[in-house]
């Protein structure tokens, strides 16, 4: 007679890929399903390092975020995840690609937004202070953009050189509190004479 095989928990699996970065069902339907089911146990882990598990289903995507001051249960913990400072036109343009991603959504029958680097650039353009070395103006709107591309809410597209498509893990991270931050660092910008980071 044999001996069964242990199955092994699937939950340390799902918690290092959380903890890699965003978990996203169409690159792992397996752990995505797993996930799914055990999530409640997932929740408590991460809870434990005061962590919240955040989950888009209709988006298919799932994350960790440092739990919030106000859900705080007394024993505050030193901060897991850190914060990260972004410039004025990166934030900005943070914005910009949400507000294209609503009206995608408003249209109806959009799944994805993709926008050529020449659209980025003449969107952001007007809201950067006035230049008359063109050329610089568009090299520093690209290393915005290729900023955007690090922080995971711009995929460029394979084999459509200058191409990206809008991350819809987007909508999670510019919210109505970033666009306060936003409108804080707006206000500093401004008084500093609008100068370009």
């Amino acid at each position: 007679m044999t001996e069964p095989t242990p199955t092994t928990d699937p939950v340390p699996a799902i918690l290092i890929a959380l903890m890699k970065g965003v978990l996203w069902r169409e690159d792992d339907e397996r752990r995505w399903s797993q996930l799914m089911s055990l999530q409640a146990r997932v929740r408590d882990h991460v809870g434990l390092i005061g962590l919240r598990l955040e989950i888009d289903e209709p988006e298919g995507y799932a994350l960790l975020r440092q739990r919030p001051p106000e859900e705080d249960d007394g024993n505050a913990l030193p901060r897991l995840i850190p914060r990260r400072q972004l410039s004025y036109p990166v934030s900005l343009l943070l914005v910009l690609l949400r507000k294209k991603l609503a009206e995608a959504d408003a249209g109806g029958g959009v799944d994805r937004v993709v926008l050529r680097r020449d659209d980025i650039v003449e969107m952001l353009r007007h809201f950067l202070r006035d230049t008359t070395n063109e050329a610089r103006l568009v090299d520093q709107i690209g290393a915005h953009v290729n900023r955007v591309v690090e922080l995971g809410f711009l995929r460029p597209l394979r084999g459509r050189e200058e191409e990206y498509e809008v991350v819809r893990l987007l909508k999670a991270f510019v919210d109505a509190g970033f666009l306060e931050t936003l409108l804080v660092t707006y206000r500093a910008h401004a008084a500093a004479g609008g100068k370009d980071d």
